[in-house]
């Protein structure tokens, strides 16, 4: 768990990072998300002391990180920032295996880490290990920073806008691929974004900051449906809100038996997901297949403007 008690920034003066407090608890994702200057990415920065805080405290399951050595602080959170940060004249081999070399991790170990956290974020080892970075794509340069963080099996990782580089399509993937691995290793991640569309759509917890101060920390449904401040519901966006809530409400409560025409909807798939086939296709009654691809029943289009209007104004 990460606490910030009343943590505090100043540069020439001026508070960049104001009295935050914030909770993240073990084994979630909390996405940080504000407009540019907000103070998010310093926010980050002063939790593995990048960035050393002037006021307050981060405490890591309880210890204050400032009683911790500097390099072993560094060394145990994985840390991934928007241009992935490779050293350009190793290979992608070599920088996956860096903090457990530099841990002193016997080489069979690193070799095995190194190829298990490629096949996990669909990297071939044989084809992509002993590239250069400037022989990757920027989805794969991405990918191969993330497997750099998780490579020391770190409790915790912070993410400074990681996708911010990437186009529409390899975004989405990364972002799904992230919440996988998260959940599948039960890390800890702090994420930054300006996006609030990939905060709500990655975070357990969302923490809205406006010029150094947070305005708002909750679930997503609360940020989307009880929005604080004025500037909470201007990055939402007022006339998107029914979307949004949409977009967290899963299909699996508003199944009907029965068959319809079309390719189905996967098991994850939301109510907005729903909504945008309706929309493109014409259709008011949507197949759904569970997870092992077999029908479980349709979802129709009054039950999804139903679940919208459900929502508490």
């Amino acid at each position: 768990m990460i606490e910030l008690d009343r943590l505090g920034k100043r540069y020439d003066g001026v508070a960049v990072v104001a009295a935050v407090s914030l909770t993240i608890e073990t084994g979630t994702i909390t996405a940080v998300v504000g407009t540019s200057g907000s103070g998010k990415s310093t926010l980050l920065k002063m939790v593995n002391r990048l960035v050393e805080p002037d006021e307050g405290a981060v405490r890591i399951d309880g210890t204050d990180t400032r009683a911790l050595p500097l390099t072993e602080l560094r060394r145990s959170i994985g840390y991934v920032i928007q241009d992935h940060g490779l050293f350009p004249h190793w290979s992608v081999a070599r920088n996956i295996g860096a903090v457990p070399r530099l841990l002193g991790w016997p080489r069979p170990e690193i070799d095995a880490r190194v190829t298990e956290l490629m096949e996990l974020l669909k990297l071939d080892p044989e084809r992509i290990g002993p590239r250069y970075p400037h022989e990757l794509s920027g989805g794969q340069a991405q990918r191969v920073g993330v497997a750099r963080a998780l490579a020391a099996r770190p409790k915790m990782m912070l993410m400074d806008e990681p996708f911010g580089a990437l186009d529409p399509v390899i975004r989405q993937e990364a972002r799904a691929e992230l919440v996988a691995i998260q959940r599948r290793l039960g890390a800890t991640v702090l994420i930054v974004t300006h996006d609030m569309a990939e905060a709500l759509s990655l975070g357990d917890q969302i923490a809205v900051m406006e010029e150094g101060r947070l305005l708002q920390a909750g679930t997503p449904a609360e940020i989307v449906l009880r929005p604080a401040a004025a500037q909470v519901r201007a990055l939402i966006g007022e006339d998107e809100r029914g979307f949004r809530h949409l977009a967290l409400l899963p299909l699996g409560p508003h199944l009907r038996p029965g068959e319809a025409d079309g390719l189905p909807l996967g098991p994850d798939a939301s109510c907005a997901d729903a909504l945008s086939r309706m929309i493109w296709t014409g259709a008011e009654r949507l197949p759904v297949a569970d997870a092992a691809g077999a029908p479980a029943g349709v979802v129709a289009l009054g039950d999804i403007i139903a679940a919208g209007r459900a929502a508490p104004r």
